[in-house]
């Protein structure tokens, strides 16, 4: 008889976007529970498309405490009921609910997956409140993996808990990333000029692009910023941007807004189901974000073979090496990214598909899927063997 995990995120998108294909892999050797929030029936979606049972429980990503009190004893429920002999959450506030649900209940291995500290752009009693958090969600635990090295070291910096619980899977990332899927050569010439056309893109323009929330926290007012000085040098440049907006959560300055809207230079793509088109019709991605845990996009941008220009923050500089298979550049600087982006539209052509190339080399060699969804099932079986 196949034991029991329960896996844990705070919206379903999460369960079934940034951990796709994964619960599918680990329900052949476990049987497997996702709980999330319903999210207008992206739950029972995910029941089919990766073969597992869910329960919805309703989470929100604020702090609500009476909310949240709710939560705690509806996830302790379900536990006690189901008798996972482990619990593994994801994201911050179903980390801190599931941890401590966990261990009211009894489960013997709680796994906690960081993917980025929203807190290090924090300040004051708020940045206060959420380092206590923090470390309750850590205390709760049995084994914390962040899911970078960086990431690890900033947990060790802000004394949120001891080394000893601390591991870092593989070479990082939480899901991997097939590089099947994101493959430049499923994509041909006569599509990337038919998607430039439908955005009015001309087939000599340079093409940065963006992917990602565009939000005040990845770097987008520097970025709009850059852009607009380096546009009015090399005309012929364009700065496609696919993501949604969040306003109430992470505004962009009102000035950036009105760039967008009014710059011909600028487009605005929106959200994308699938971002590989919009990658393929480009010659490079700037990702300026302040923080992350380890970046899909990065991953996606150099599995489909563009240069990438990234922020020395964790993550971002563990998949990118300075100008081998990319540029890092510091964080918040609009002048540094106004240079690499000069810098990668100025170089020759051959140059710059090599970069791409070794991007994806590495990935390959570093960050594919199916190796980290093995390192991940070499934890549960050690776990197993302990219970």
């Amino acid at each position: 008889m196949k034991k029991k995990i329960i896996r844990i995120t705070t919206v379903p998108a999460s369960l079934l976007g940034l951990l796709k294909g994964q619960l599918k892999f680990m329900s052949l050797h476990y049987d497997l529970i996702g709980i999330s929030s319903n999210g207008g029936g992206i739950l029972k979606e995910m029941e089919s498309s990766e073969n597992v049972k869910t329960i919805p429980v309703e989470m929100t990503r604020k702090i609500t405490p009476f909310k949240d009190l709710i939560s705690v004893y509806k996830l302790y429920k379900i536990i006690k009921i189901e008798k996972p002999y482990i619990v593994h959450t994801h994201t911050p506030k179903a980390g801190t609910l599931g941890m401590i649900a966990a261990k009211l209940a009894g489960v013997p291995h709680r796994l906690h997956t960081i993917a980025g500290l929203p807190l290090v752009e924090s300040t004051g009693a708020k940045r206060s409140l959420l380092n206590f958090v923090e470390k309750i969600t850590y205390s709760c635990a049995t084994i914390i993996y962040p899911n970078s090295f960086g990431l690890r070291d900033i947990i060790l910096d802000q004394k949120f808990t001891t080394n000893e619980k601390l591991k870092v899977i593989g070479n990082g990332s939480s899901n991997g990333i097939d590089t099947n899927h994101y493959n430049p050569d499923l994509f041909d010439e006569q599509h990337d000029l038919s998607l430039r056309e439908e955005l009015g893109i001309k087939p000599h323009d340079f093409v940065f692009v963006f992917v990602g929330r565009l939000v005040t926290d990845k770097g987008i007012n520097e970025l709009v910023e850059a852009f607009k000085k380096l546009n009015l040098e090399f005309k012929n440049s364009k700065l496609l941007l696919v993501g949604p907006y969040e306003s109430y959560i992470d505004p962009l300055l009102p000035k950036t807004l009105t760039e967008i809207d009014t710059h011909k230079n600028i487009i605005v793509a929106g959200w994308q189901n699938d971002v590989r088109p919009f990658f393929s019709i480009s010659d490079a991605l700037v990702f300026p974000s302040y923080r992350e845990g380890f970046p899909n996009v990065v991953l996606q941008a150099g599995a489909m073979e563009l240069p990438c220009i990234v922020s020395n923050i964790n993550g971002c500089n563990e998949i990118i090496e300075n100008n081998n298979n990319g540029i890092i550049i510091p964080v918040k600087d609009t002048q540094a990214i106004y240079n690499s982006m000069k810098y990668m539209g100025s170089i020759k052509k051959d140059d710059l598909i090599a970069m791409g190339k070794k991007s994806r080399k590495l990935i390959i060699s570093r960050f594919e899927q199916k190796f980290v969804w093995q390192q991940i099932l070499k934890e549960y079986n050690a776990l197993e063997n302990l219970s």
